[in-house]
This record gives structure tokens, sequence and C-alpha cells, in this order.
């Protein structure tokens, strides 16, 4: 089940062409996360950031992988009319055949485009950002789904609360200039913190502790190895049992916390904040 901020609800399997409204508009902090698949037989296809929903109106940001025997990406801006100058990438993220995640993540200087968890691509602005109001993708692909991501801090009820081998996914990007982010698992009526896990990109480390009255408890620093850098796509796995959080990120064990507010099940609140832009979350 994905849990959308209010306003960004995902949309699952459209139909190719896909035109569909951003609500709001887009700002810095924003994602726009699409999972999809690329068939055997592609020449090209497109996913357009648009300034309206009807032909002819202008595009922010073009962004047109093709398969031609000469592999690129094209980047682009379409303004007063006419398309401008290219931006031409000779690397192919997508693979014929094969499933993929695309994250474009809004910055203050551009759109970050990372594929399948790896950075591919920052296009800088060339229009303002509050002029954006549309999803476009045509052209040879599959759409899975697509969610438009707000910016943090995100604060969710976990719906029915906690639960022995329940799973939270979390997925996004620390962007670079980051220093630290905070994943909270909480009680909503006493305001107590179950679990903290604290990045702190500046000081390499990652700090897990709980605050309950008010107080806070003994901090867990150890750790065999921290997977957490500017400028990386991150997968957080946390997975609930009936004595500790598991924490796996990027599909490696990271660490255990042992539950210090029982019972759990009375965990009912998710909050994340800093400096971090998230794809999406997946309870």
């Amino acid at each position: 089940m994905f849990t959308a901020p209010p306003g960004y609800q995902p949309i699952y399997g459209p139909s190719v062409p896909y035109t569909g409204p951003i609500f709001g508009g887009l700002r810095a902090g924003m994602s726009l996360y699409i999972q999809g698949s690329i068939p055997h037989h592609i020449t090209r296809f497109a996913v357009n950031l648009q300034c309206g929903e009807f032909d002819g109106c202008d595009i922010a940001l073009h962004f047109n992988p093709r398969f031609d025997g000469w592999d690129k990406v094209v980047f682009n801006t379409f303004q007063n009319g006419e398309w401008e100058d290219q931006d031409k990438i000779h690397e192919m993220p997508f693979s014929k055949g094969e499933a993929f995640e695309m994250v474009i993540a809004v910055t203050p200087e551009g759109y970050q485009i990372n594929v399948n968890g790896k950075e591919f691509y920052m296009y800088k602005h060339r229009m303002p950002l509050d002029r954006v109001s549309a999803l476009h993708i045509a052209g040879d692909v599959t759409v899975q789904s697509i969610n438009i991501i707000g910016p943090m801090p995100y604060s969710g009820m976990v719906p029915g609360g906690m639960s022995p081998k329940r799973t939270i996914i979390i997925k996004g990007m620390l962007p670079y200039g980051a220093n630290r982010f905070a994943i909270n698992f909480m009680v909503s009526r006493s305001r107590d913190v179950a679990f903290h896990l604290n990045v702190r990109l500046e000081d390499g480390i990652v700090v897990r502790n709980s605050q309950i009255g008010g107080d806070w408890g003994q901090e867990e620093r150890e750790l065999s190895f921290n997977p957490f850098q500017e400028g990386q796509y991150f997968d957080i796995s946390i997975r609930c049992g009936n004595q500790r959080f598991k924490v796996f990120v990027n599909g490696q064990h990271l660490c255990n916390f042992f539950h210090r507010v029982q019972p759990f099940t009375q965990i009912d609140l998710l909050e994340i904040e800093g400096d971090s832009q998230l794809s999406y979350i997946h309870f």
C-alpha cells in the first residue's frame, strides 16, 4: 500500500500516451517516481514536464531516450513555439525488455534524473518551476505507476499501527550538500519516539535511539558499514518483529533495534525529516 501526502495520489497502469495534471505545480524538494518497462522493439519514448495539457504547450523538461543504433538520451525545452538547444547524452540507462525505476528529483538548480538507483543527468532549469502543471509520457514504454511526492518533512499515520512482520519501505535520494535526515516511528497520542533512525552524513554515522516521556535513551551507533552518501539513491526496508526492528538498506542488513516501547502495536505514526528527497513510502 502506498500512502501519499494529500493531493499526491499514485496512478497505476496508465495507458500511453498519458497526460495528467501535477496538482499545485512543482517546487524544489518534490520528486516524480515512475515505474515501467521497456519493450524489446523500442525506438524511443519521452517524458515531458509541461506547462499545460494541450498540444503545442511549453515544455520545461523533455526527456527523450532514443534507441536508434546510436543510443542516446536527448534533453530539451520547448517554449515560444520552438525547441531550444538539445543536451545529448550518449549513454543509455534503460535496457530493452527490462523494467526500470526512474526518479525526477526537483532541485533549485534543475531536474536530477536517476534511473535504477543511479544518477544519470542533471538538466538545469530553463524556465520557472511554477509554470509546470502537467506530466506527459509518450512512445514505446509501458508504465506501471506514477507517484508525485511532496517535499519534506513527511508525516503520515501507519494504517492499523505496527504489527509483527509488517515491513515499511522508504525510497529516496540524498542530494548533494545533505547533512542529515531522520526517520521516526512514533506513538501519536503521546508523541513518544519509539524508534529514531538518524543518518548524519557529516559525521559518517547512523544513530539509533528512542525518546520516551521527553527523555532520550541510550544511543546506538555501532555499524559494520554505512550505506548513506550524498548524491546517492537509497532503499530502506524496516521490518517489525516481536522483539525488534530490523533495518535493511539497498538489500543489505544494516542494524537491529530492540523495542523500547511496549506494546509496540501502539506505534502508529511515521515522520521523516531532514535533507532527503523521498521517492515513495510503502506500508
